[in-house]
């Protein structure tokens, strides 16, 4: 997985409550285990008309929302389902951070395990965030390291994250990763136990 230290990168607001994985990432387009190729397919309700074109009124389809890589979303966000796929379709689809008051916990443990930084903060700042990045372009920074996030215009946030979750994004490791670091280790046991 790609570290993250600090990122910087263009916003899109999604300002809906309860959004659930099956709005995240249909059903239907479950049937594949690679963790690659679902973006095209995120929010895929909300983003397109019937006819297949792009929906002129969803939030991720405004151009201030362009190329963004940060996420910022309302309360319980990632409830529903379980599924794996809904990290991987943002990520996918090219996010890195999101941010908002409350993720769904299964959700929000997924996102550590897929190389997603999920900040839980504070309702007024996340509504400030929305409203900064309201219809226009706008740029956040994310310092993991110092767990700060930050605008030019001033904003300035600090946020909570379980130091074990830190460590791994900011070195870019999964939990398989991690485990290949005691490689020589489990070498040496199975030999031993081999004998």
């Amino acid at each position: 997985m790609e570290p993250i230290v600090k990122h910087t990168g263009n916003t899109a607001v999604l300002p809906r409550v309860n959004v659930d994985t099956d709005q995240i990432i249909p059903k239907q387009f479950l049937k594949r285990v690679e963790r690659t190729g679902f973006g095209q397919f995120l929010f895929f309700d909300w983003r397109f008309l019937k006819d297949g074109s792009d929906n002129p009124d969803f939030e991720l389809n405004q151009p201030a929302a362009k190329d963004a890589t940060i996420l910022i979303a309302d309360h319980n966000f990632g409830c529903g389902s379980s599924r794996e796929h809904a990290p991987w379709a943002l990520q996918d689809y090219g996010f890195r951070v999101i941010i908002a008051p409350s993720f769904a916990d299964i959700f929000y443990n997924n996102c550590f395990k897929n190389g997603i930084l999920p900040i839980r903060l504070d309702e007024e700042k996340v509504y400030e965030l929305m409203e900064n990045g309201k219809d226009k372009v706008y740029e956040l920074t994310v310092d993991l390291e110092n767990q700060t996030i930050t605008d030019s215009n001033g904003f300035q946030a600090s946020f909570e994250i379980d130091d074990y979750w830190k460590e791994m994004l900011l070195n870019g490791w999964d939990e398989i990763s991690l485990t290949l670091q005691y490689e020589d280790k489990i070498a040496a046991y199975e030999e031993k136990q081999s004998v």
